[in-house]
C-alpha cells in the first residue's frame, strides 16, 4: 500500500502541473486577444524558469535537513551531488507547487508588464520567496510546523503568497490604459469595464483547475477513509467550490439583475482556494460554510479593488487567491473537527493560524516590494504605451496575433498615427494596377439618354453581416444592381439597458457589422428603404439603421461620365 500511495503522490504532482494549463486559459480568456500569445508564453516560462531556480536554490532553502533556527534551510545541491539518495518525489511535488505560486501573479499584472521583467520576478519567487516561507509550513523543522500550523495543501503557503505578490505587482504597475478616467487633479471619475475576449477559454481553464485541484489537495493523503482520507478530501474539494459558485451566482443576480458569468467562474476558484488549507481537517458542513463565505468574499474584494481602490486586476487574482487564501487558513481555526472554535477546540489553534497567515503575508509583501522596486528602477517593469495599445503579442513577441486567420479589432493609437489609413499591405497589393491608359482610350460604354434634371440619393445601411444575402436579393428584386459593401465595427447601447461585467458598467462594445452604400436615381429611394426594412427587421436590438443622403453628382472615373449616365453600368 505504501507503493500505491507513493504512485498516487506523483500522479497528484502531475495533476498540479496540468493546472498551469488551467491558469493559462483563465488568464487568456479574461484578457484581450491582442495579448493572448504573451500570456501563454508567461505561463509556460514561469514553470520553465522556476525549475532551474528551484533546483539550484529553492529546494535546499525549503526542505534541507540542515534547517537553521526553524527559519531557513541550508542549500546542499544533493540533486547534483547525491542524486541516487535524493527524495525525488518531494522535489517534484514541491516544484509544481512552487510554479503555482509564481503563476498566480501573472493574472493581476496582465496586459501591461514587460516580458523580461516577468521572467525576473518569477525567478526570484521560485528561488527565494516561496521556498523560505513554504519551509516554515512543510519542513518538519519549520517554526510554523512546530507550532501546529495547519495548511494541508497550500492556502497560505501558495495562494496567499501568490495573491500578495499579485496585489503589490498591480499596485506598482498601475492600471491598464483606458481602465479609469481622471479629472485634472488625478482623481478617478469613471471606471471602465475591459471584458476578456473569451469566456469560453476562461471556463475551460476553470474546469481544468478544478480537475487538477483534486491532485493539489489530495496528493498528500496516505489513507482512503476517515477525515483527512482521500475520499473525504475529494468531497470537501467538491463541496466548497460548488457552494461558492452558487452563492456568487445568486449574489450577483440579486445585486446586478443578472447572474455574472465571469464572477461565478472566479467564485468556483475562490472556493477551491478557501478549502485548500482545510480540506483534510473539516467536514461537509464546514466546507459548505467556507464555500458560502468565499462566494461573497470574491465579489466584494474584486469590486472593492476596482471601484474603490482603483487597482486594476484583470482576472481577479487578488480576490480569488489572497482574500480566500487568508479566509481558508483562518477558517481551519474555526471548523477544524479536532481543534476548531466551533468544535470545542478553543481559540488557541485560531491564534496559531492567524499568526502563521500574518507572518507569511508580511514576508511576501516585504520581499516583493523590494523586488518590484528594484526591477522598476534598474530594468523597467511596465511595457511602453505603444506596446500596451498595439498589443504585447505584436511588439514583445513579433506575432501579429495568437489567432491566425481571424480578423482582430483595430487597435487605435492616439496622437496621430502614421499609416495606410486602414489598408494593409495585402490590400494594397491586391489593388495594384499594372498600367494605366488615357481617358479617351478607356473601354467605351453605351450612353443612356442624358437626364440633366436627374436627382441622386445615397442609401447607407448598417446591419448584421448575417443579413447581407437577404439584403442583396431584395435589392436585386427592385433592380438595384450596384452597391458597395464594407465590413465595419459598430457600437451602440439600448437606452435603459445597463449591462455590467464584474460589477462594472460596460461601455459600448464594438461588434462586427456590414455597411452597404447604394446610390440610386431611377429606382425610387423610398422603395429601397422599404425593401431593406422588410428583410432586416427581426424586432431585436441590432437590426441596424438606414441613412439617406442627397448626392450632388456622380462621376465615373473610367470614362469621365457624370450624372445619370455615370450610374448606368
Amino acid at each position: 500500500m505504501s507503493e500505491v500511495w507513493s504512485v498516487w503522490f506523483l500522479i497528484g504532482a502531475a495533476l498540479v502541473f496540468f493546472m498551469q494549463c488551467g491558469f493559462a486559459m483563465v488568464e487568456t480568456g479574461f484578457t484581450r486577444a491582442k495579448n493572448a500569445g504573451n500570456i501563454i508564453m508567461k505561463n509556460l516560462m514561469d514553470f520553465c524558469i522556476g525549475t532551474p531556480m528551484f533546483m539550484l536554490l529553492g529546494f535546499g532553502l525549503m526542505m534541507s535537513e540542515n534547517y537553521i533556527f526553524g527559519v531557513i534551510g541550508k542549500p546542499h545541491l544533493q540533486l547534483f551531488t547525491n542524486f541516487a539518495e535524493l527524495d525525488w518525489s518531494s522535489f517534484v511535488f514541491n516544484l509544481v507547487f512552487c510554479a503555482t505560486a509564481a503563476t498566480i501573479v501573472s493574472g493581476a499584472m496582465a496586459e501591461r508588464t514587460k516580458f523580461s521583467s516577468y521572467c525576473i520576478y518569477s525567478a526570484v519567487i521560485s528561488a527565494v520567496v516561496y521556498p523560505i516561507e513554504a519551509g516554515w509550513v512543510w519542513n518538519s523543522n519549520g517554526w510554523l510546523a512546530q507550532l501546529g500550523f495547519v495548511d494541508f495543501a497550500g492556502g497560505a503557503a501558495i495562494h496567499s503568497v501568490g495573491g500578495t505578490a499579485a496585489l503589490i505587482g498591480a499596485m506598482f504597475l498601475g492600471p491598464r490604459i483606458g481602465k479609469y478616467d481622471y479629472d485634472k487633479n488625478g482623481k478617478v471619475t469613471k471606471v471602465h469595464a475591459i471584458p476578456g475576449h473569451s469566456l469560453t477559454l476562461g471556463a475551460l481553464g476553470t474546469f481544468i483547475l478544478w480537475f487538477g485541484w483534486y491532485g493539489f489537495n489530495g496528493a498528500a493523503c496516505t489513507q482512503l477513509l476517515g477525515v483527512g482520507g482521500l475520499a473525504a478530501v475529494f468531497t470537501t474539494t467538491t463541496i466548497a467550490p460548488a457552494v461558492a459558485a452558487v452563492t456568487t451566482m445568486l449574489f450577483t443576480w440579486f445585486k446586478n439583475g443578472k447572474p455574472d458569468v465571469s464572477m461565478t467562474l472566479n467564485a468556483s476558484l475562490a472556493g477551491l482556494v478557501a478549502i485548500t488549507p482545510t480540506c483534510a481537517t473539516v467536514d461537509a458542513l464546514g466546507a459548505s460554510i467556507i464555500g458560502i463565505v468565499a462566494g461573497f468574499l470574491v465579489v466584494i474584494v474584486v469590486e472593492f479593488l476596482d471601484l474603490k481602490l482603483h487597482i486594476d486586476d484583470p482576472v481577479g487574482a487578488v480576490g480569488v487567491h489572497l482574500a480566500n487564501g487568508i479566509w481558508g487558513t483562518l477558517s481551519d481555526g474555526l471548523f477544524n473537527v479536532e481543534s476548531g472554535v466551533f468544535y470545542g477546540g478553543g481559540f488557541k489553534h485560531l491564534g496559531i493560524q492567524t499568526l502563521g497567515e500574518f507572518t507569511i503575508v508580511l514576508w511576501t509583501a516585504v520581499c516583493m516590494v523590494i523586488v518590484f522596486a528594484l526591477i522598476k528602477k534598474f530594468h523597467g517593469l511596465r511595457a511602453s504605451r505603444e506596446e500596451e495599445v498595439i498589443g504585447l503579442d505584436k511588439l514583445e513577441h513579433g506575432i501579429d496575433s495568437a489567432y491566425g486567420g481571424f480578423i482582430m479589432a483595430p487597435q487605435v493609437m492616439t496622437g496621430g498615427d502614421a499609416g495606410l489609413g486602414g489598408l494593409s499591405a495585402g490590400n494594397l497589393a491586391s489593388e495594384k494596377i499594372s498600367s494605366t491608359v488615357p481617358v479617351e482610350k478607356a473601354v467605351p460604354v453605351a450612353r443612356a439618354t442624358s437626364r440633366p434634371d436627374a436627382k441622386f440619393h445615397m442609401v447607407t445601411i448598417i446591419t448584421r453581416p448575417s443579413k447581407f444575402d437577404e439584403l442583396k436579393s431584395a435589392m436585386n428584386d427592385i433592380s438595384v444592381t450596384g452597391m458597395t459593401v464594407t465590413n465595419v465595427l459598430g457600437c451602440g447601447q439600448q437606452h435603459g439597458n445597463i449591462q455590467k461585467y464584474r460589477g462594472v458598467e460596460l461601455d459600448m462594445t464594438l461588434l462586427p457589422k456590414i455597411k452597404v452604400d447604394i446610390v440610386v436615381s431611377e429606382v425610387p429611394v423610398d422603395l429601397v428603404v422599404t425593401a431593406a426594412k422588410e428583410v432586416l427587421y427581426t424586432g431585436h436590438i441590432g437590426d441596424g439603421k438606414i441613412f439617406v443622403y442627397d448626392v450632388q453628382n456622380v462621376v465615373k472615373v473610367r470614362t469621365g461620365e457624370e450624372g445619370y449616365e455615370a450610374l448606368q453600368d
